[in-house]
């Protein structure tokens, strides 16, 4: 949670928020010139919303009258120019979002510190990545099934190694196969596992569950995690050791997770493997993390 202002701040580009694949499509097969033109003369068509609109909608929703809890802030590679067509489509969904950062093609990543973004959500993996490395939680989102954007409660489904932890677990895994996982975690029950990039946003969500009754709080959080017993146990110890809230805790032992986020009602699922963002992204908004050894070239692993 940003530190400064103490609300939580969420980046995210023009592409995650509405759909702008035809508009994209112009700039991949006509170029920039072409894709400008075509924003202009459609600068009052309104966007419809994007697979992030929904969840956007929801996190806004925790604001009220006495404590605005969220910001959400648009970065975006559109000029100001072609902009105004997404600042259009903004006021007409009645969203409150007022702060923006336009960058004409660049990458709008530098601006995710500089704004206190605690999360950063765009369609471009190469921003994600950038900032990734430069410490701040980030994912991509994928083309898929938008939710849609209507009341309740805010889910949110988080994978764990590489996600909310580090990767080092998952790292013996990759290398030494499940048996020597098992053994390692089992030996290791006891030591909490160092953070990964989604910890801090976690605690800015607990912070914020920290001001509802339990009974009626308006986020609710998920861990769904291909560990199994006896793997469970450090997880948990680690969640007790942050003394971070978790709602629900799904440990499926390498099950496949769509239908069980599904089940849960996820508006967003993260997770650093491409092969379980593709099954959940038909299903719900979907964040690939791409952090870890899953996400490692073999040259470089």
């Amino acid at each position: 949670m940003n530190t400064h202002s103490g609300k939580l701040v969420i980046g995210i580009s023009s592409r995650a928020l509405f759909d702008l694949e035809a508009s994209h499509a112009v700039f991949e097969t006509e170029g920039r010139e072409a894709y400008c033109n075509y924003q202009i003369e459609h600068e009052d068509d309104v966007l419809e919303p994007g697979v992030a609109f929904g969840l956007v909608r929801k996190l806004l929703a925790l604001n009220d009258q006495a404590r605005e809890r969220v910001e959400v802030i648009l970065l975006s590679r559109n000029s100001a120019d072609t902009g105004l067509r997404v600042f259009n489509s903004i006021a007409h969904h009645d969203l409150p979002i007022t702060r923006a950062a336009f960058t004409s093609g660049d990458s709008p990543w530098r601006y995710v510190a500089a704004f206190g973004a605690d999360l950063f959500l765009s369609a471009d993996p190469e921003d994600v990545r950038a900032a990734l490395a430069a410490g701040c939680a980030a994912a991509t989102i994928v083309p898929g099934y938008s939710r849609p954007a209507g009341q309740g409660v805010l889910k949110i489904a988080f994978d764990g190694d590489a996600v909310l932890f580090s990767d080092e677990a998952e790292r013996i895994f990759k290398q030494h196969g499940l048996a020597a996982f098992t053994e390692a975690e089992s030996a290791a029950a006891g030591e909490p596992l160092p953070g990964g990039p989604f910890k801090a946003f976690l605690e800015a969500l607990t912070h914020i569950q920290s001001e509802f009754d339990p009974d009626n709080c308006p986020i609710r959080t998920a861990l769904v995690t291909s560990r199994s017993a006896p793997a469970h146990e450090r997880v948990i110890r680690t969640l007790r050791a942050w003394h971070i809230r978790i709602d629900e805790a799904l440990f499926l032992g390498g099950m496949a997770k769509a239908q069980f986020l599904q089940a849960f009602g996820a508006d967003i699922f993260f997770d650093d493997q491409a092969t379980h963002i593709g099954p959940a992204s038909s299903l719900m908004a979907a964040g690939h993390v791409p952090h870890g050894v899953a996400n490692e070239t073999p040259a470089s692993s």
